[in-house]
């Protein structure tokens, strides 16, 4: 078969060596992050940010981020049914850095968040990847 100058192929196929030939059903599926604000309070620009925030982190290591509109205040941000991040309980907005540490430790243990985590271990006095200064 010749293929005319100038017009494409046939599209390659991939699959991960891992996935190939894999039931569907025995994929784990990546988790869904859902994030709540508040309509009232005009928040749908923050959880926008937000979202975006984790999306550029974690790719394909989660499976949605999906803004919830609510009122009277609310903004909390769950993974599953794990509630991560509650404003009421916490007494405000989350910091992007801790965020997405939380949403590492339950959507991608093994991840490195890079120079986010070199600066809390920084803050903890300790170096990244070690456990916190021995007790005696």
């Amino acid at each position: 078969m010749t293929q005319t100058p100038g017009t494409p192929g046939p599209l390659p196929t991939s699959a991960a060596p891992a996935e190939a030939g894999a039931d569907p059903d025995d994929l784990p599926v990546p988790p869904r992050v859902e994030i709540t604000y508040c309509t009232q309070c005009r928040w749908l620009l923050r959880a926008a940010w937000i979202a975006q925030e984790l999306l550029t982190t974690f790719g394909t290591r989660l499976g949605e981020v999906a803004l919830v509109p609510g009122t009277g205040g609310v903004f909390t941000v769950r993974i599953g049914d794990d509630l991560v991040w509650d404003r009421s309980e916490q007494k405000g907005f989350p910091e992007i850095p801790a965020l997405k540490q939380l949403v590492r430790d339950r959507a991608a243990p093994g991840m490195s968040l890079g120079h986010t985590d070199r600066s809390a271990a920084a803050a903890a006095g300790t170096a990244p990847g070690t456990a916190g200064p021995s007790e005696s």
